[in-house]
């Protein structure tokens, strides 16, 4: 994948009283990568997320989004970016076609794009519902096309599947797939499902104490755990879990809701 970075940290720090959350971080993000940032409770991966989205401001370092910092871009980083939460809340007696009106209109976008991101997220049948009325499942879908309906650069989820059962969390998965097929967007997902980022993401990203600890392909961080002090058992296969454990001495699934 070439091309100049979508997204790019350099020497990023940031601390809060006398906690280093973030100590320096860099980080590089081509078009069209989907990437998944993972760590234990602390690490620093949701205040480097919050960085990147304009939310925090760095102590020292810079961020840059499509070669521009957010001082005095606000605006037109806001048009780039898309974004959902771990919960989202809506008015809850809109129904599903006039929430996604309501936030279509924040950009001038008109009724074609909102028919097709109702196809994308399959929720036609539920058009006339209101919000209220909907499974969690379907609220998250709801979310996840409020948050492309502007043909984003750059996609921030944070934990979007937490809570769903796995039929509803393999509906996540399917519209982000086809996303991924059909356009350029650049995807940033914090996860505390394992295969989620397998399933979803070409580069991981595992962050404790502030620092990147290992990052890569899949397929090269695994093929690097034999070097590792830790090996997993011969008769199963490797995991990124057995990868953490090593880097961390913590299992990925005793690291969840990590903030």
């Amino acid at each position: 994948m070439s091309g100049t970075p979508v997204i790019e940290v350099r020497n990023v720090h940031k601390s809060f009283k006398t906690v280093q959350a973030v100590r320096g971080i860099d980080l590089c993000i081509p078009p069209g990568r989907f990437v998944a940032i993972l760590g234990p409770n602390g690490a620093g991966k949701t205040t480097l997320v919050e960085m990147i989205e304009g939310i925090q401001q760095p102590d020292q370092g810079d961020i840059f989004i499509d070669g521009k910092t957010w001082k005095g871009n606000e605006k037109y980083l806001r048009n780039l970016i898309g974004l959902s939460l771990q919960e989202t809340h809506f008015i809850d007696k809109l129904n599903v076609w006039e929430t996604l009106r309501l936030f279509a209109s924040f950009f001038n976008i008109g009724r074609e794009r909102c028919e097709e991101v109702l196809r994308l997220i399959a929720l036609e049948e539920k058009r006339k519902s209101w919000v209220v009325n909907l499974s969690g499942g379907q609220r998250q879908r709801l979310a996840l096309g409020i948050a492309i309906l502007n043909n984003p650069k750059v996609l921030l989820l944070d934990e979007p599947t937490t809570g769903l059962d796995p039929n509803a969390r393999r509906e996540i998965w399917a519209i982000l797939l086809r996303l991924k097929e059909q356009s350029g967007t650049s995807l940033i997902l914090t996860t505390h499902y394992m295969e989620e980022a397998e399933q979803l993401c070409d580069y991981i990203v595992i962050i404790d104490q502030g620092k990147i600890l290992k990052e890569g392909t899949i397929t090269d961080l695994l093929g690097e755990i034999q070097d590792l002090p830790v090996k997993p058992l011969d008769t199963r296969k490797i995991t990124l879990d057995d990868l953490f454990i090593t880097l961390t001495g913590r299992h990925l699934d005793d690291a969840t809701h990590i903030k």
